[in-house]
C-alpha cells in the first residue's frame, strides 16, 4: 500500500488558486446525444492513466456483477494495512456512495480483487474503454491494486467522453440497473444553471528510469452537464509544470466549473 500511496497524489491537501503551473492538455465537450463533439482543443487522443476517473466504469462493473447492491451495500469496514493516506475519510466503514464521494481506493481495491483481472478485462474492452491493460507494472502482479493509477490501463479524453455518453444513454452492455444506481451516485453540482455529474482523477506519470514525476501529475475531470433537456459530455485533462500539494484532480475541477458557462457560451447551438 505504501508503493500506490507513491503513485497517487495526496488526496488530502490545500486547494491552491489555479495558476500557470499546470497546463491544460486537453477540453473535449461532445453532445450528449448525437456524439457530436461541440468543442476539442489540445491533445485530446493521447492515453494517459485514468486514475480515479476509472471509479466510474468499475461501479457500473462492481453493480453489474452483484459486487455492489445499492449505494448504501456493501458496507465495508476499514482494516488496518488498506490504502489510508486519504486521511480521516478512508479510514471509515464505506458504502459505493462514500466510495465515490471521497475517492476511496481501499474500495476500488476490494472490487477489483473480487472480480479478478480476467473478467475487468472483458468488461473494459466490451465498454471500448482504452486500452484495456490489466497487466500492472511489469513484474510486479499488481493490476489488482493500481492498474488504474499511473500504470498499465490508460485512457485518453476522447474516448472518456465516448465511454461516457454511453452511459449517459443507457448504451453499455450492462444491465440498466447498473447504470443507473452509477448514475445515482456520482457527485453533482449546480453551474449557471446546468447540472454537472463528474468524477476527478489524479496520478503522476513516469521518468524514463521509472521513478515517479512527481512534478507533472496528471488531473482529470469527466463527467457530462444536464439543462433544459440538453445533455453534454466532457472530459478535461491538465498536466502539472511543477510541483504542487493539492491533488489535480481537484484543481482541474474547480478550473473547469468556474471556466463552464464561458465554454457552453462558445459551443455552437
Amino acid at each position: 500500500m505504501k508503493l500506490i500511496c507513491g503513485i497517487v497524489v495526496a488526496v488530502l491537501g490545500f486547494l491552491m488558486p489555479a495558476a500557470a503551473s499546470a497546463a491544460t492538455l486537453c477540453t473535449v465537450i461532445a453532445d450528449g446525444t448525437s456524439g457530436k463533439v461541440l468543442l476539442e482543443e489540445g491533445d485530446c487522443r493521447t492515453r494517459v492513466s485514468p486514475a480515479s476517473t476509472f471509479k466510474i466504469p468499475l461501479a457500473v462493473i462492481g453493480f453489474d456483477s452483484g459486487f455492489l447492491k445499492d449505494e448504501n451495500n456493501p458496507a465495508l469496514p476499514f482494516k488496518k494495512g488498506y490504502a489510508d493516506w486519504g486521511g480521516r475519510d478512508w479510514k471509515q466503514t464505506t458504502t459505493p456512495a462514500r466510495w465515490l464521494k471521497h475517492s476511496v481506493v481501499w474500495y476500488s481495491q476490494q472490487i477489483s480483487h473480487a472480480l479478478g483481472k480476467e473478467r475487468l478485462a472483458a468488461y473494459t474492452t466490451a465498454f471500448g474503454y482504452g486500452n484495456s491493460d490489466w497487466s500492472g507494472d511489469k513484474g510486479k502482479d499488481n493490476a489488482l491494486d493500481r492498474a488504474w493509477i499511473g500504470s498499465s490501463l490508460k485512457i485518453s479524453p476522447a474516448e472518456q467522453v465516448a465511454f461516457l455518453r454511453q452511459l449517459v444513454n443507457r448504451q453499455l452492455p450492462v444491465s440498466r440497473d447498473a447504470m443507473d444506481k452509477t448514475d445515482r451516485i456520482i457527485e453533482r453540482s449546480t453551474v449557471a444553471g446546468w447540472t454537472v455529474a463528474g468524477k476527478t482523477g489524479s496520478a503522476f506519470p513516469r521518468k524514463r528510469d521509472g521513478s515517479l514525476d512527481r512534478a507533472r501529475g496528471w488531473g482529470w475531470y469527466v463527467g457530462w452537464a444536464k439543462k433544459n433537456g440538453r445533455t453534454l459530455v466532457f472530459a478535461r485533462l491538465n498536466q502539472d509544470e511543477t510541483l504542487i500539494r493539492a491533488p489535480g484532480g481537484l484543481r482541474a475541477r474547480k478550473e473547469f466549473l468556474e471556466g463552464w458557462d464561458q465554454l457552453v457560451k462558445r459551443l455552437p447551438d
